[in-house]
Parts: C-alpha cells; structure tokens; sequence
C-alpha cells in the first residue's frame, strides 16, 4: 500500500445527513435543532465562537456524545434519537447505536489524544486491530505506508513525547485514516499548534480535500476555510445560523451575527 485509503465513490445520496439534532447538558441547551448536509467528497467547514456548540455537534456525528433528538445518517448507517430513544432497549441498544456511528467515521481532536505510553505505530494499529479485529500484519503493513505518505516513517517507533506537536497532529490524522472511515471528522486541529507548525498540518488537509476525502472540519483558520471548503456553516448558540459557499459565508454573509464574527475573525484589531 503506497497510498491513502481508496475513497468512496462521489455522487448519490448525501453522506452526511443531520435532521433536528438537539443536546442539552442539564440547563444547558448546546445544540438546537441542527440540520446539516454533506455530499460524498465535500469539505464542510464549521466556524463559530467558542462554546457555540461546533464540537459538540462533531461528537454527536461520531457518537462519542448522545443527542437528546435529531437523526443522524452516516451512509447507510441511521440512528433517530427521537422521543424515546432512551427507553428502546436500554444501554445495551445505546450503545449500539453510538457504535453504528462510530464505524462510519474517525474523529482528529485537538490535542491529538495518543496514547503517551505507545509508539507512533502502536497509536496507528490499535483501532483496525482491537476496535475492526483486522490482522496485526495488515494493519502494520498500512500504518507503516500511511506514516510514509505524511512524511513521518522514520518516527514509526518514537514515543508522542519526542515529536513536535505537528508531528503529533499528523500522526492523529494518520491514525483516523488507517480505520478507513467513510466520513473525517476534525475539531480545531490546528488550534493546540505553534504557529509555525500549522503550515505542515494544513497542507496534510489541502491533500486529503483534493483526494476526494469527506471532512466536517471545526476550525478557526478562515483562509484554509476560503479555500479548501466547498461550504462553510456558521453556527451561534447551537444552531447553524448561516450556510453556504465560502464566497458568501466569509465574503458577503447575510446574518449580522456572521458578519460580526467574519470581521472579528479577518480584522482582530
């Protein structure tokens, strides 16, 4: 394997498709109703301020957070938290569930989250072997070709604490690609980084957008936004208040809370 995971074929049904998603954590209500749609091959870019809700939105499309309502459909794969959901089967069927979502995608975190006692390449095979059961062997042969794709074969045995955060943050995404998920999910990768290490991580994006990957990506990086998103969705107090092509979310947006934060955003000063 000299190259990334074949992608899904472009065109048919949406990949991603969100009705209602709501999520309250006690008098909190973070999520209002979210709708959201993302064709095969899309780059979603999701923009907001902090604590409007954009990373838990990603968590309930991985199933690491449970929606209070809403449906969710990752490819074939549906869930509908509606009324009731809690009742129907427990936490045996809950967990199913989250777990259906879970296969359908792989989740990069901002601050990397590998596990600091494993080498590199350990970090990589741990979800194809323990979470999918495929061979040792074969995940090694994969992780080894993918850690050479990013430019970090020779770190294959070095520990997270011996790389810069770049290189961490490029392992994360190695290891969401080596469970060849149908959907990537990114919550502010950049954002934990030096600035002089954003550049390598971003490039790593720009390449996996212009192979055909599916990315919902939080993120405050307004350029790579302008570039790289075929559409950007601003979201306020828990809802998606604004969606739509680059040009017109960040260049000419409608809703006078999105101009407020474009301008903030563009000129901080």
């Amino acid at each position: 394997m000299s190259q990334l995971p074949d992608q899904p074929v472009t065109g048919g049904a949406p990949l991603l498709s969100v009705a209602g998603v709501s999520k309250a954590f006690g008098d909190n209500q973070v999520l209002q109703s979210v709708d959201l749609t993302v064709e095969r091959g899309e780059v979603v870019a999701i923009i907001g301020a902090s604590g409007s809700g954009k990373t838990t939105l990603l968590r309930c499309l991985n199933g690491l957070e449970t929606p209070d309502a809403g449906v969710v459909r990752v490819g074939d794969v549906s869930v509908d938290f509606g009324a009731g959901f809690a009742g129907r089967g427990g936490a045996k069927a809950l967990e199913r569930a989250r777990g259906t979502l879970r296969d359908q995608s792989a989740m990069v975190f901002q601050h990397y989250n590998l596990f600091p006692h494993r080498t590199v390449i350990e970090n990589v095979v741990e979800g194809p072997v323990v979470v999918q059961g495929r061979a040792r062997e074969d995940a090694l042969e994969d992780a080894r070709a993918l850690l050479e794709r990013v430019g970090l074969g020779d770190k294959a045995d070095a520990y997270p604490h011996q790389l810069s955060g770049g290189q961490q943050q490029r392992v994360g995404i190695v290891r969401a690609l080596a469970l060849k998920p149908e959907l990537l999910l990114f919550d502010e990768p950049t954002s934990a980084l030096d600035p002089e290490l954003v550049g390598d991580v971003l490039l790593l994006m720009r390449d996996l957008a212009a192979e055909g990957w599916t990315m919902v990506v939080v993120t405050h990086e307004l350029q790579f936004a302008r570039e790289v998103a075929s559409k950007v969705a601003f979201v306020d107090s828990g809802a998606v208040l604004e969606m739509g092509p680059p040009a017109q979310v960040l260049g000419a947006p409608q809703e006078e809370r999105t101009q407020q934060f474009v301008r903030r955003l563009t000129h901080p000063l």
